[in-house]
């Protein structure tokens, strides 16, 4: 087949998947957003059959500029519609769009008769149905019915579906797609994001070797309440010494998170996203790596850094709702998972406490993290299925 495989973020393990199709003879080309900042996987061409291309190069999205930002995402999918147009494929497998790029898209590939699979990442209704009745901002209320209409429509589009978990289901079954969903779970390359000595490379670089370090890196929004980060690190400073907070990312958390540490006195390392392929040395020089959700997040996201983090072979700190699929994870690798509110740090900088001062129960959480994530990122079954159901959608288009 001719693949076209969108995922709007770069993550690591779709792009993982594409080099897994091409490997089994499928041509595929892997698009990703470049407009979008977050950390990025392996996006560049090393197996024959695969293409890397992108959309919105040269686009800066202003996420908090709401209107300006749907105008921007509109434009996305109609050049994501116009890329598809262009390569021809029997299929595409889109991932992580916002609703007006997913929208725009899926009326395109209607148009041209297109088959393709939603791999449904996040129910984004859903989350803005919870930001209007926290009365975040009025406006959510209509964009949470507009955005909802929108996602259910592309998904009753879809020629298949794929979802992370179970908790999904509900939702398709009340949109009546229900009967073409299967339920693959997310993963991280266990081959590219792997398990590196505490004393590394990266580590001396910035200054990190000998110094207790808790670490975060990946997207942090301002609904995630970032401070929290800084407040753990002030009690855990409290509590028995100096602690650096490191924490890698691009975007409107890092002026909050550096004037809360400058008012608190918290030692605080600041740092854009890293390359990729330095990815398991960042991770590495954590002593522990703290996951921050937000406590809307619910039962519809997983964080694509919990599992690198499960990857990496280290001690990990969730604030997170506990029903959270991430959560899950944790609490099954004998981490530790605390609700993501100001009540709730004394509890999660005493575990902390106790994970930095014992190296050997340090020792053994990483190794029951990777051991977790070996047992549950498999790649050859995760491809299967997806090589399966991409095959039936392909099918579509020569149905009478």
């Amino acid at each position: 087949m001719r693949i076209l495989v969108h995922d709007y973020s770069g993550h690591p393990f779709q792009a993982q998947l594409s080099r897994e199709l091409a490997r089994r003879g499928h041509e595929v080309v892997h698009s990703t957003c470049t407009a979008y900042v977050s950390g990025k996987g392996r996006l560049a061409g090393d197996v024959a059959g695969l293409r890397f291309a992108t959309i919105g190069d040269g686009v800066r999205l202003r996420k908090e500029a709401y209107f300006r930002r749907l105008g921007q995402e509109t434009r996305l999918g109609l050049e994501l519609a116009r890329q598809v147009r262009r390569e021809k494929p029997d299929v595409a497998l889109l991932s992580n769009l916002p609703i007006p790029v997913l929208v725009v898209t899926a009326a395109v590939l209607r148009r041209l008769r297109i088959p393709w699979v939603l791999w449904h990442q996040d129910v984004t209704a859903v989350a803005l149905e919870s930001f209007a009745a926290a009365d975040v901002a009025k406006s959510m209320r209509l964009a949470a019915k507009v955005f909802g209409a929108g996602e259910k429509w592309s998904a009753r589009q879809a020629a298949a579906i794929v979802v992370i978990a179970d908790s999904f289901v509900r939702v398709h079954e009340r949109w009546g797609t229900a009967g073409k969903v299967t339920v693959i779970p997310n993963w991280a390359p266990l081959d590219e994001i792997v398990p590196v000595a505490r004393a590394n490379a990266w580590s001396a670089e910035h200054g990190l070797d000998g110094v207790r370090t808790v670490l975060y890196s990946g997207t942090l929004g301002l609904k995630h309440n970032p401070v929290l980060l800084v407040r753990l690190a002030e009690r855990l400073r409290d509590r028995g010494g100096p602690v650096r907070l490191v924490v890698v990312n691009d975007g409107p958390a890092v002026p909050v998170l550096r004037d809360a540490a400058a008012a608190r006195g918290v030692e605080l390392t600041l740092l854009p996203f890293q390359p990729y392929e330095r990815l398991p040395e960042v991770l590495g020089s954590g002593d522990v790596l703290v996951v921050l959700l937000d406590p809307d997040a619910g039962q519809f996201s997983v964080p694509s850094k919990t599992l690198s983090y499960l990857c990496a072979g280290r001690p990990v700190l969730g604030l997170m709702p506990a029903g959270n699929l991430a959560a899950r994870l944790l609490r099954q690798a004998g981490s530790a998972v605390f609700p993501p509110e100001e009540a709730a740090l004394d509890r999660a900088a005493a575990w902390v406490q106790e994970v930095l001062s014992d190296p050997a129960r340090a020792e053994q959480l990483g190794k029951e993290s990777r051991a977790l994530a070996e047992r549950e990122f498999a790649l050859e079954g995760c491809a299967s299925r997806f090589e399966a159901i991409l095959t039936s959608a392909a099918g579509h288009r020569h149905r009478p």
